[in-house]
């Protein structure tokens, strides 16, 4: 099987996706079934971090060992990489001793000369313009809570950071629609978002009237990492943009509210919303584990029967 790597959300088509998520399904049920499943034996996972993780980690390292794969941990402070080491030459080391390699960095073009010059799949851990693997979860939460995502709408509220981009890289892949609404200058980067049809999304300056009748609301941290210069202007730029009771109210009676996390309650969202009855945060926390699985065994087995 040709190399195949998962940078964006659009490197995978709408059937790729959907055998992702069924899969998803079958490991997760083993899982809580406590059944051995080990498809992974003696592949290596490699993940290197330029940014600190705690759900990235703990979900790629538990979810390649419970594959039966170990995982091997490189902090880019206590590497070549962080010394100056060229991407590319690291990625052909790299992937010379390991069987897949998932990397959560900074620039989207780091991680995609690091697949170019790679011999084994490449996964984005998270960069500063894309997080497929958190959407991947989210949208797998969605499916089991419910249903098909196809012809929904899904309200994002804050910035257009790279949640926000990936989320309208699904909505056309997927078949659905997003309403984003962010403050005055933290808008959407044409650039980030090309190839994604101007159908599949509507800006709304007032995020009350993004989340009106949304099946599904979610938003994100104010300032997310790399950005903590800015906390203090977006803490005020913001300051309207906090997921409450009264935007859940206007949504769709059936809507669940998502964040990737970590949350701050009284910034993005309040602890009413966040902590109530519509939230499915922690499902949508603990399915990263899940899809990430399904992920990298497509990536390294193709498609499996049954």
């Amino acid at each position: 099987m040709a190399i195949k790597h998962f940078l964006q959300f659009k490197d995978f088509s709408r059937e790729e996706h959907q055998y992702v998520f069924e899969r998803a399904t079958w490991i997760k049920q083993q899982f809580k079934s406590y059944q051995q499943y080990w498809p992974l034996t003696d592949r290596t996972l490699v993940m290197i971090f330029e940014k600190a993780s705690t759900r990235t980690r703990l979900s790629f390292e538990a979810g390649v060992q419970q594959l039966g794969g170990s995982a091997i941990y490189l902090n880019t402070r206590d590497s070549q990489l962080g010394r100056g080491e060229p991407v590319e030459d690291a990625a052909q080391v790299i992937s010379r001793m390991s069987d897949i390699v998932m990397i959560r960095t900074f620039e989207q073009d780091i991680i995609e000369r690091f697949a170019a010059n790679s011999r084994v799949p490449v996964i984005n851990g998270l960069t500063n313009e894309y997080h497929p693997c958190q959407i991947l979860a989210d949208i797998f939460t969605y499916i089991e809570h419910r249903g098909s995502i196809q012809g929904k709408t899904v309200a994002w509220v804050g910035d257009a950071n790279n949640m926000c981009n990936t989320w309208l890289q699904a909505a056309e892949v997927l078949d659905f629609k997003v309403h984003v609404s962010t403050p005055p200058g933290y808008e959407l980067n044409p650039q980030l978002i090309a190839g994604v049809d101007a159908s599949r999304y509507a800006i709304f300056a007032d995020p009350m009237d993004a989340c009106r009748g949304a099946d599904l609301v979610t938003t994100d941290v104010w300032t997310s990492m790399g950005y903590e210069a800015e906390n203090e202007a977006r803490m005020k730029a913001f300051a309207d943009w906090c997921v409450d009771a009264e935007m859940m109210g206007v949504a769709h009676e059936q809507a669940l509210f998502m964040h990737c996390l970590p949350a701050h309650r009284g910034e993005e969202v309040t602890a009413e919303v966040i902590d109530g009855p519509q939230s499915v945060v922690w499902d949508e926390a603990e399915n990263r584990l899940h899809v990430q699985k399904a992920l990298m065994e497509y990536l390294l087995l193709g498609r499996l029967q049954g």
